[in-house]
């Protein structure tokens, strides 16, 4: 038959063993020399009469049995190990050796005649004794704290290999969901032509030959097969984020956002908007994902722009690292990053949503009556943090909004 498991209750259990046996064992041994010094003070008590001389006998050499004692009841009782027990008896018996041999080194020396009294023995018996569980605690409790300490290792290396297994894990899984978003998206655009080209074939064709209702559930099909072909176009630009483009090039922003408001002048003009611009930096980056965060965040910002016509202005300044995720930055000229930011005067944004409308799907009006795929913000977001940057919003209900995006410098 096997035995018991190796595990930290057979250690346990082992170490339990061990802390019965010096209870039972190291009492009697302290007893015995406890006795010992008694009847030593007896006898010295009767033969000299000096009780001074008797007391300090029982207290030098009981000294030897109280250390016994203490390592046999009240060690058990403490944080020390009972498998680390031996070694302070070792240093306990280590130290009266040295003073044994120093001892009878000093008797032994040629030319020198001495004989040392029980007293002196005993006093070298005491400080050897004291000194060796001195020397044995701290030593047993440096060992314990080193073991703890390797455990306390191995458990966050432990941690850390279930960690990196996990990112592992997850840098596959956002892969693979990258990869079916793109597949989807891509398979699923040829037949939505399909289905849209259809749809407009009927309106052009037969809408004379459609009572108003037909018109109606027409002008619903079209409106549906438009919005997904958004959004189908939007999962695409998403999924096709970390695999297109290079983030490494000099980029001029005043370059990317001439031609950001170029693809948007008929909107811009349709809408009355007017935009203002403060000059902006140059950064590293991909031209043309940096273009389609100004196209989204411009769009945004004539879309939500309530019942006035919009006024948004572009800005930058200069700001720390450490202040770029609060707000704060330094005056223009100062810092390692660049903040810039879209400013609008619409409709706002409860505070309590900044950080939901950056999610995927996830639209500023709940109602879905604005056009938009609801992926423009979750996009910006992706594209921000590819270049090492990020991107946030500051708004209040009917206070307008601002989308800050912090890059590198």
């Amino acid at each position: 038959m096997s035995g018991p498991p190796l595990g930290i209750g057979g250690v346990a259990g082992g170490e339990q063993q061990v802390a019965g046996h010096w209870r039972r064992v190291l009492p009697v041994l302290g007893v015995l020399v406890l006795v010992t010094a008694i009847a030593r003070s007896a006898f010295t008590l009767a033969d000299t009469g000096i009780l001074l001389e008797a007391a300090l006998d029982l207290l030098l050499v009981g000294t030897l049995g109280a250390v016994m004692l203490y390592i046999g009841l009240r060690l058990p009782t403490t944080a020390v190990r009972p498998a680390y027990y031996p070694r302070i008896v070792l240093w306990v018996v280590g130290g009266v050796t040295v003073m044994a041999v120093v001892l009878a080194l000093r008797v032994l020396h040629p030319g020198v005649s001495v004989q040392f009294t029980f007293g002196t023995q005993a006093v070298f018996l005491a400080i050897g004794s004291l000194a060796g569980l001195g020397i044995g605690v701290h030593e047993a409790r440096a060992l314990d704290q080193a073991r703890r300490l390797e455990e306390q290792n191995a458990e966050l290396k432990r941690t850390e290999r279930k960690l990196e297994e996990a990112v592992t894990e997850l840098e596959a899984s956002n892969e693979q969901l990258e990869q079916f978003a793109y597949a989807a998206s891509h398979d699923l655009q040829e037949p939505l032509r399909m289905v849209r080209k259809y749809l407009e074939l009927v309106e052009g064709r037969y809408a004379d030959d459609l009572d108003d209702d037909g018109r109606e559930f027409l002008a619903f099909a079209l409106d549906g097969a438009e919005r997904m072909d958004e959004t189908m176009t939007g999962l695409l630009e998403y999924a096709r984020v970390d695999a297109e483009g290079d983030p490494s090039g000099r980029v001029d922003l005043d370059d990317v956002l001439d031609d950001a408001l170029t693809d948007l002048q008929v909107r811009i003009e349709e809408s009355d908007a007017e935009v203002t611009r403060e000059p902006l930096p140059t950064v590293d980056g991909d031209e043309h994902q940096l273009r389609q965060v100004f196209q989204n965040l411009l769009d945004n910002a004539v879309e939500y722009s309530g019942d006035e016509p919009p006024r948004v202005h572009v800005g930058a300044e200069r700001c720390e690292a450490r202040n770029a995720s609060n707000g704060s930055g330094d005056a223009a000229g100062s810092g390692d990053r660049w903040a810039v930011s879209v400013r609008d005067e619409g409709v706002g944004i409860d505070p309590d949503d900044a950080e939901r409308v950056f999610g995927v799907f996830e639209r500023l009006d709940e109602a879905g009556d604005r056009s938009g795929s609801g992926i423009g913000l979750a996009l910006c977001e992706r594209i921000a943090e590819r270049h090492g940057g990020d991107i946030r919003v500051d708004a209040e209900p009917g206070e307008g909004s601002t989308f800050t995006v912090v890059l590198p410098a």
